[in-house]
C-alpha cells in the first residue's frame, strides 16, 4: 500500500510536515512559504507564478480575498484571439484552464485532525470535507495542521456539498431532486435526461443503465414504468450516490445498483448509456465524467452492446456532438464505430443545449458550443449479431 503524499515546509525555524490532500491528483508543492494577512497580492502572485505555494496562517476571509486577487491578476493577462481551428482552440483553452488551476491551487490552508480549518473566521467545513474525504480517523492525534489542502479545492468541496444537500431539480421527475455526491457528475444539464424521458420505450420489462452516476436515468426509467433496471458503475462514490437517490425517490425496489465496468451479466431489451462526451485526457480524476480518453467508454459500450441486447432490443446512446464541432471526433468516425460493432441506427432524437455557455459569445469555444446538439441514438443489433 502506497504511503499518502506529504507536504513539507519550515515554520518558526522548525521542519514541519502534514498529509497532502488533492482530489485533482496534483503532487504536493516542493516549495512552501508560510504567509498571513500582511502579504500583498502582487507579492503573492509573483511567488505562486514562480512555483512557491503559500500556506495561509491568517484570517480565512482574507485568504478568500487573496484567492480572488490572484484570479484577477491571471485574468488581466493579455489574451490572444482564439485560433480559427476549433481543435487548436480547444487544446489552447484547456492548457489555459490547467495553468489557471495550477496557479490558484498554490494558496493552501490547513485542516486539523477533525477536518476543521484552524484559522480565524473560518466556516465549519467538517461535513463537506468528510463527504469528500471520508470521516476523520478516530485515532487521529490533535494537530492544528494534520493535513493541507488548496483553498480553491476546499471551496469546491463546500460548493459540491451544498449541491448535495440542496439537490438538483429534475423536470423529467416532476421537479423531484437528485442529490449528487462529490466527484459524481451532476445532472445540471437536463437535456439528456429529457431525451430519455421522452423516447419511445422498446419494452417496460427490463433495462440496463450503464455508468449510472447519480442514478438519474435509472430513476427516470423506473418512473416511466420499467419494472426492473440494473444500473452499473465502477466508482464507489457513484454507487453510493445512486443507491441514496433511488431510495430517496422511492424506486429502489426496481433499481438494482451493481458494481461493474460497463455491462452487467445477461441481456436486456433496453440498454442505456450516457458516456463522457469529449474524447480528451482529463486533467483530474473528477473530470472522467466529462473526458473519455480515446473514447474508451463509448467504444466499450458500442462493442459490447449487441451481446447484451435481447432480440429486437435497443441500445440508447446519449451523446453530444460537441466533439465533432471541436474536430476531436468526426461524425463519420462515430458512424463507422456503429457499423464495426454490428449496430444499425433505428432512430435518433435531438435536443439543443440550454446552458448559458451556449449563448456566451466571449467563450473561447463559443462557435462549437453554439452549434452543439445532444442526441439519443436508438441502436439495434444487425441481423446475426445478437
Amino acid at each position: 500500500m502506497n504511503a499518502p503524499p506529504v507536504v513539507a515546509w519550515t515554520e518558526a525555524d522548525e521542519a514541519r510536515t502534514a498529509a497532502w490532500r488533492s482530489e485533482s491528483g496534483a503532487p504536493p508543492p516542493k516549495r512552501v512559504a508560510v504567509v498571513d494577512d500582511r502579504l500583498k497580492a502582487d507579492a503573492a502572485y509573483k511567488l505562486v507564478c514562480e512555483g512557491t505555494a503559500l500556506l495561509w496562517r491568517g484570517d480565512f476571509h482574507n485568504a478568500r480575498q487573496m484567492l480572488t486577487a490572484l484570479a484577477r491578476r491571471i485574468d488581466r493577462r493579455p489574451r490572444k484571439a482564439p485560433p480559427t481551428d476549433p481543435t487548436l482552440a480547444f487544446h489552447r483553452h484547456r492548457a489555459a484552464q490547467n495553468q489557471r488551476a495550477r496557479i490558484l491551487g498554490m494558496l493552501l490552508v490547513p485542516l486539523d485532525a477533525e477536518l476543521a480549518v484552524p484559522l480565524p473566521r473560518a466556516p465549519d467545513v467538517r461535513a463537506a470535507c468528510a463527504a469528500a474525504y471520508g470521516p476523520p480517523a478516530e485515532s487521529a492525534t490533535p494537530d492544528d495542521t494534520a493535513s493541507v489542502v488548496s483553498l480553491r479545492e476546499l471551496l469546491g468541496l463546500v460548493g459540491a456539498y451544498e449541491w448535495r444537500r440542496k439537490g438538483v431539480e429534475i423536470p423529467a421527475l416532476g421537479g423531484d431532486r437528485i442529490h449528487p455526491h462529490y466527484g459524481v457528475f451532476s445532472p445540471a444539464r437536463g437535456e439528456y435526461v429529457d431525451l430519455v424521458a421522452e423516447a419511445p420505450l422498446p419494452s417496460a420489462e427490463l433495462a440496463f443503465d450503464i455508468g449510472t452516476g447519480t442514478g438519474v436515468l435509472a430513476t427516470v426509467l423506473a418512473r416511466r414504468g420499467v419494472r426492473r433496471i440494473v444500473a452499473t458503475d465502477q466508482d464507489p462514490r457513484a454507487l453510493a450516490c445512486a443507491r441514496e437517490n433511488t431510495a430517496r425517490l422511492g424506486v429502489a425496489d426496481r433499481v438494482e445498483i451493481v458494481e461493474a465496468d460497463l455491462f452487467p451479466e445477461g441481456r436486456a431489451p433496453l440498454v442505456v448509456c450516457n458516456p463522457p462526451w469529449v474524447p480528451a485526457k482529463p486533467s483530474a480524476p473528477v473530470e472522467y465524467a466529462v473526458y473519455d480518453p480515446g473514447s474508451r467508454m463509448l467504444r466499450g459500450f458500442l462493442n459490447g452492446l449487441a451481446d447484451h441486447l435481447t432480440p429486437g432490443g435497443e441500445g440508447w446512446l446519449i451523446l453530444s456532438d460537441l466533439a465533432e464541432h471541436l474536430g476531436l471526433r468526426p461524425r463519420a468516425e462515430l458512424l463507422s464505430a456503429f457499423d464495426a460493432a454490428g449496430l444499425t441506427v433505428v432512430g435518433r432524437h435531438d435536443i439543443a443545449p440550454r446552458h448559458p455557455r451556449a449563448r456566451d459569445a466571449d467563450d473561447p469555444l463559443h462557435a462549437a458550443r453554439s452549434a452543439e446538439v445532444t442526441s439519443l441514438w436508438r441502436l439495434a443489433a444487425r441481423a446475426g449479431k445478437s
